[in-house]
């Protein structure tokens, strides 16, 4: 899998956990993966971890929420470290 694909299959993974908003760039937009052409926010791979940071919705439980992206990514990815950051809560529609 390139590293485009990856990007693209954890940010698509971590969209469909019930409770997130979207993915975060972080306080300074300093969290992303960059491919020729575009960025994917929220999301850093490292050597053997992946690092999220996510945006929650209004009412969601927090902790759970990000319990459930770190069960999602790790299933796909096991043996990989999934570090998940709450960055912000989004108000529902």
């Amino acid at each position: 899998m390139t590293g485009q694909e990856r990007a693209d299959a954890v940010a698509e993974l971590v969209r469909a956990v019930p409770g997130v908003a979207d993915l975060h760039p972080g306080m300074f937009g300093e969290v992303g993966t960059y491919l020729p052409g575009r960025r994917v926010p929220g999301i850093r791979f490292g050597d053997d971890t992946i690092a999220i940071h996510i945006t929650v919705l209004e009412g969601a439980a927090v902790r759970e929420t990000a319990a459930a992206v770190r069960a999602a990514v790790s299933r796909e990815w096991p043996g990989v470290a999934v570090d998940v950051t709450v960055e912000d809560v989004a108000a529902r529609d």
